[in-house]
């Protein structure tokens, strides 16, 4: 289903399946983190209202702790995704906030975007499930699912994101900008500016 806001109201990588041995998470622990550190970009509850910065609530824990873990500078290395403001908070952050985080956010409602223009997000809709045969790029409810909602622990949750958030992920994926994964930046690379921005907007509508 794709929401679109009314007239009068003004996406992906793969994420390691965590160990059976690994310790539990507490979310409660986890929002106490999110409080101190991520609620000034996004929110208190991971319902950003800042469209450049993503909505956290309800991503899949497994999503969530991948990409804190890709932030992070490595001594002798780049970060396997590049970001100046997210490498100074991740690598502050231990394994056990982490863990603690990827659980609250995870439990938390999204509230989610919502798409504003019709025309556009119906283009996106033929995109993300049909692909574009022509030129290899397969449809997204392969791995993310019709609604959405991904694959806990291999994709992550996309409906209602921010459409200038997934705009600027799958256009830094294609110019190689963010690397952290091959298969995005492979699909990413046969996408044209308009065909990005169409599924931007659909994706911000779904639920």
């Amino acid at each position: 289903m794709m929401l679109l806001a009314s007239s009068s109201t003004a996406l992906a990588s793969a994420a390691a399946t965590p160990s059976s041995s690994a310790p539990k998470a507490d979310p409660t622990k986890g929002a106490a983190v999110a409080g101190q550190v991520c609620a000034a970009c996004h929110a208190a509850d991971g319902n950003s209202a800042i469209p450049a910065n993503p909505i956290l609530a309800g991503q899949h824990a497994a999503y969530i702790s991948k990409q804190l873990h890709n932030f992070k500078v490595k001594p002798g290395a780049k970060a396997e995704r590049e970001n100046a403001i997210m490498a100074g908070f991740a690598g502050a952050l231990s394994e056990d906030d982490i863990r603690n985080l990827a659980a609250f956010y995870s439990t938390q409602s999204p509230k989610g975007s919502y798409a504003q223009n019709k025309e556009l997000a119906l283009v996106g809709q033929s995109i993300y499930r049909a692909g574009i045969p022509s030129r290899g790029v397969p449809a997204c409810v392969g791995c993310h699912s019709p609604s959405g909602a991904g694959i806990p622990a291999q994709y992550p949750r996309l409906s209602g994101q921010h459409s200038e958030y997934t705009k600027t992920q799958l256009t830094n994926f294609r110019s190689g900008q963010r690397a952290n994964s091959a298969q995005m930046m492979k699909i990413s690379a046969q996408l044209k500016d308009s065909e990005i921005e169409a599924l931007a907007e659909y994706i911000a509508g779904l639920r």
